[in-house]
């Protein structure tokens, strides 16, 4: 939810820079895109279809470090284009505190007392939470605690999400590499050979 609230907002930002400006989108070329529909895959099934309810608890973190290792090479690839340096930083950081963490995203008790105020207390620490991709652990027992979702932001009535210094970062990359779209034409697109968002494989 939190990374697309940051594609939404980048794509509203960017048509209406574009429509002020009255200038036509750009395009710049992104290499191995095909990883984006591979990193996606394993987290589909594993923390967003229906199958998650009986996803098994000792593969979510193989899917999820897969997923993540499969999105940090696409965005290594297209590193020297607009934002992929931000999203490419965030991928580092999330992947370093899940790996650190048996393969899971570390939150904290406090944190999900927040989020779930009603039930917080009777969930097991050292357990996946629910069918997410996180891990409750205390404080003290989690490696690299400020990288962990451990920042909250408020949605509708009384609702929070919660998200990771990482999840920030990928998501300022977003928003960078999709206003870049509607960018002066003088104004370069990339720093290395290839300067105009088309998809090559």
């Amino acid at each position: 939810m939190f990374l697309l609230s940051a594609v939404l907002l980048g794509l509203t930002a960017t048509l209406i820079r574009a429509a002020i400006f009255r200038r036509p989108l750009r395009s710049y070329e992104v290499r191995g895109s095909w990883l984006v529909f591979v990193a996606f895959l394993p987290q589909l099934f594993a923390f967003v279809l229906p199958t998650r309810a009986t996803f098994p608890d000792h593969w979510a973190p193989a899917a999820l470090v897969t997923s993540q290792i499969a999105l940090l090479i696409f965005a290594l690839l297209n590193f020297s284009k607009p934002g992929f340096w931000l999203l490419s930083l965030g991928l580092i950081l999330n992947l370093t505190v899940i790996l650190l963490n048996g393969g899971l995203m570390p939150i904290s008790p406090e944190t999900v007392a927040v989020i779930f105020p009603q039930t917080a207390a009777s969930l097991p620490l050292g357990e996946r939470l629910g069918t997410g991709k996180d891990i409750l652990l205390p404080t003290e027992q989690t490696r690299l605690g400020f990288l962990s979702d451990r920042f909250l932001i408020p949605y509708g009535a009384g609702h929070y999400v919660a998200f990771s210094l990482g999840d920030a970062l990928v998501s300022c990359g977003i928003i960078l590499a999709l206003w870049a779209l509607s960018a002066p034409a003088t104004h370069p697109l990339a720093t290395g050979p290839n300067q105009s968002l088309s998809i090559s494989q």
